[in-house]
């Protein structure tokens, strides 16, 4: 029988320089998040425009679900090593998710 529960856990998004993709994805990892979504990203803040076709000089979008204790070893994480060095943006929100066993 599926399970057809809902509850609430974390939507963790990283918007960040491409380079550091690979690190910060081992990273994550090893903080426990089961898996993660990447994609490309481009706009506008407070350094500027950033064109998602830069190679290496790209921003990426990092989105991990997860359990609050995960999301905040992430958050501490990224503000403990990257947020002094880097261009990036985190920020989290509350999602219902379906199957929440698999964000645990």
């Amino acid at each position: 029988m599926q399970n057809t529960e809902t509850a609430i856990r974390k939507v963790v998004t990283i918007v960040c320089e491409g380079a550091l993709e690979a690190t910060l994805l081992r990273e994550i990892e090893s903080l426990g998040a089961r898996g993660y979504t990447v994609t490309d990203a481009r706009g506008k803040g407070s350094r500027g425009r950033r064109d998602a076709t830069w190679g290496p000089h790209a921003n990426i979008r990092v989105e991990i679900v997860c359990g609050a204790q995960i999301a905040r070893a992430i958050i501490d994480l990224l503000r403990e090593r990257y947020y002094d060095n880097f261009s990036m943006i985190l920020f989290t929100v509350d999602a219902e998710v379906l199957r929440p066993e698999k964000f645990d």
